[in-house]
């Protein structure tokens, strides 16, 4: 039957996974295995419910399992170096005929056995033409014509590549699955004052969690102690403490440093930040690269053709060649055979991009495929937005000018209560400048106007406020010029009256201009958009050296301007925090979402997640998607000339088997250390 794919609910691919590929007789999926749990194909084999304790933690340690990976090709290398001593330093006697053909047969089947038992596995499922029936006849064919020690020493080679690849693979998984150990499994909450231990999935929103100094928390929530230190390093790659204050919020995976603090739980443990982080983490090796994606169609094609050429070259000289010896041309054959293995490309390329979502997910930033790995790598343009992308977020009241004719405090606390309706920066700001909401104000018909601000009736009288475009909309006239003013305006206006305005400011992030330095340096172009006003947006455009610069931006004029890049055939990456940046980031090549201050809604939608929201990072994932990208290539371009040069040596009968090994086993070796060479790069 023909293998079908197999998709769940929301469309990702169950089976056919990079796990598949791994020689797992070896052991390797012992080594491999993560809470997304086993393959498709491994599942029938393999079922357990959530409660049974497996944790896919093995009893021996990773030196034992590595010793035991190697074995089988440590006993038939003995037997191997035995037969050729026999052969031809101590040249025993008795050393022939069929206890010298038995011997290198036993030699053979420690590492041979498990590929010809992967190559029925895979004739069984559909794949007839896998890398593992490549193997198997060309070292049976070594076998038919008498090349016994070519024959063990072809499948001892590619056995100890293949332990190599699963090493090198665990290794790349192992930094994407250390983001994986990072959620506790249980919480103390402190029920009538007394610590319980529970579970951590338990937890229910308003529950109070002591958190003891090097706990790791479980939940997001809300600091009750006065101030805590904690290590952030597993969310944001950021190893410098991070204090807080009480009221600030803190997210499950971030270390207690200090003291005993408690905390109160303000997110349910599915929707934490960091069980989001988790999962993105688990789908992103499901999203494969178009460069992925075609050298497995590549191999699936390429396979049958050497196979069918490899036949042509054992026969077809038999019309051609005057003193044709088949035995002589099946070695040609079989040499071209063990040469065309595409393992190399099959492995490498994969582990090229684990190791770049690895490398990057140590960085704090979360790639959700491999496939953005790529596109970011090729980005022309980065679209930012200004408050919390470049800037901090964090308004501060500077002036209130209000008329004369007005109470102010009395009009600034009918802005706050207003203001409590909103959870934008803005409204913090105010909030933080007045104090407490009187409750004794009855706000009716509460709007929110997208891009433009608040509107609600208070004792039947019209409260406005928001941006002077919400003043022209509502025909308010007001005698002051606010392109004059250089700090973010929050305009009021009561019974139909311009009562004044209150000047806000925000502050630039310590590396934002550092970001600017290098997006110049790889040849980016930078654009910011913000809906803050344009005055504003050019002081911080001018001050960071950003060419473009645009306010006064509703979220569809953001879209527009996305629209217009894209227009110029050129690749646009967007950078946004708000649930109005959501739009422009689904529209653009990439969309990038500051994880740590950003809305649920653009982190959800975004292709990648800055997760301490420092801009210096965005810069930083354009270069891990460029050094993969480059890694990857270079790997193709290996196997390519080095396979291209023994293949035509091998079909001329200038090649042995040998110089087919170094081509297939070790090329792939020099493909993986150079994919491997990714995880320890710094950026």
């Amino acid at each position: 039957m023909k293998h079908q794919h197999k998709y769940d609910a929301n469309g990702k691919q169950l089976c056919c996974t990079q796990e598949e590929k791994i020689y797992t007789k070896a052991g390797a999926k012992d080594l491999i295995q993560d809470e997304s749990c086993c393959s498709t194909k491994s599942k029938k084999k393999h079922e357990h419910s959530e409660g049974d304790g497996h944790d896919h933690e093995h009893s021996h340690s990773a030196n034992e399992s590595t010793f035991k990976m190697f074995f089988p090709s440590i006993i038939s290398l003995v037997l191997l170096l035995t037969a050729i001593g026999f052969d031809n330093v101590f040249a025993a006697d008795w050393f022939t005929g069929w206890i010298r053909i038995v011997w290198y047969v036993v030699a053979y089947i420690p590492v041979g056995f498990p590929v010809i038992k992967e190559a029925f596995e895979s004739i069984k499922e559909g794949e007839i033409f896998s890398e593992f029936l490549l193997m198997v006849i060309a070292t049976v064919g070594a076998f038919a014509i008498g090349e016994y020690p070519e024959a063990v020493a072809v499948m001892l080679f590619y056995s100890v590549g293949e332990v190599f690849q699963t090493l090198a693979v665990t290794r790349a998984k192992a930094n994407i699955k250390s983001l994986l150990d990072q959620r506790p499994d249980e919480v103390t909450i402190l029920i009538d004052s007394a610590p319980q231990i529970i579970k951590a999935a338990n937890a229910k929103i308003g529950d109070i969690i002591q958190l003891k100094s090097g706990e790791k928390l479980g939940l997001d929530g809300e600091l009750l102690s006065d101030s805590a230190s904690f290590n952030t390093a597993a969310l944001t790659g950021e190893s410098k403490p991070d204090t807080k204050s009480k009221g600030d919020m803190v997210l499950a995976g971030m270390i207690n440093l200090n003291k005993v603090s408690q905390i109160k739980v303000t997110t349910a443990y599915t929707d934490s930040k960091l069980s989001k982080i988790l999962e993105l983490v688990q789908n992103a090796t499901a999203q494969k690269a178009p460069t992925e994606l075609f050298i497995r169609k590549f191999a699936k094609i390429y396979t049958p053709i050497v196979v069918l050429l490899a036949v042509l070259i054992a026969f077809v000289p038999y019309f051609f060649v005057e003193h044709y010896i088949f035995s002589s041309w099946l070695y040609r054959a079989l040499i071209f055979l063990v040469i065309s293995c595409p393992c190399a490309l099959v492995i490498s390329i994969p582990l090229g991009y684990f190791g770049g979502i690895g490398a990057a997910s140590r960085n704090g930033i979360l790639f959700k495929g491999s496939n953005f790995l790529d596109v970011i790598a090729s980005v022309q343009n980065v679209v930012m937005d200004k408050t919390g992308t470049m800037t901090e977020g964090v308004f501060k009241v500077q002036e209130v000018v209000f008329d004369k004719q007005f109470k102010e405090k009395e009009i600034l606390q009918m802005v706050n209560a207003l203001e409590s309706q909103s959870t934008h920066p803005v409204a913090t700001a105010i909030h933080e400048f007045v104090g407490k909401v009187d409750s004794s104000i009855k706000l009716g018909k509460v709007e929110e106007i997208a891009g433009q601000g608040l509107k609600a009736t208070i004792d039947g009288k019209s409260l406005l406020v928001g941006n002077f475009k919400l003043m022209d909309k509502h025909s308010i006239s007001y005698d002051i010029d606010p392109n004059s003013i250089v700090y973010t305006l929050i305009a009021v206006a009561y019974d139909i009256k311009f009562v004044g305005y209150i000047t806000i400011a925000d502050i630039i992030k310590k590396d934002a201009q550092e970001s600017i330095n290098k997006f110049k340096a790889l040849n980016v172009k930078t654009t910011m958009l913000s809906g803050d006003k344009s005055t504003v947006v050019q002081f911080v455009a001018d001050k960071l050296g950003i060419t473009n610069a645009f306010g006064d931006l509703l979220p569809e004029d953001k879209v527009n301007k996305v629209k217009e890049i894209k227009a110029k055939n050129e690749t646009v990456a967007f950078v946004g925090d708000g649930v109005n940046d959501a739009p422009v980031v689904a529209l653009s090549d990439v969309g990038i979402a500051m994880g740590g201050l950003g809305s649920d809604a653009t982190i959800e939608t975004a292709d990648v997640v800055i997760q301490d929201d420092k801009p210096s990072k965005i810069p930083m994932a354009i270069n891990i998607g460029k050094q993969t990208k480059r890694i990857v290539w270079q790997n193709i371009t290996l196997a390519f000339v080095v396979k291209g040069i023994v293949l035509i040596l091998g079909a001329g009968g200038l090649a042995t088997m040998w110089e087919a090994v170094f081509a297939d086993v070790g090329v792939a070796l020099l493909a993986i250390l150079n994919a491997v060479r990714i995880q320890r790069m710094k950026f």
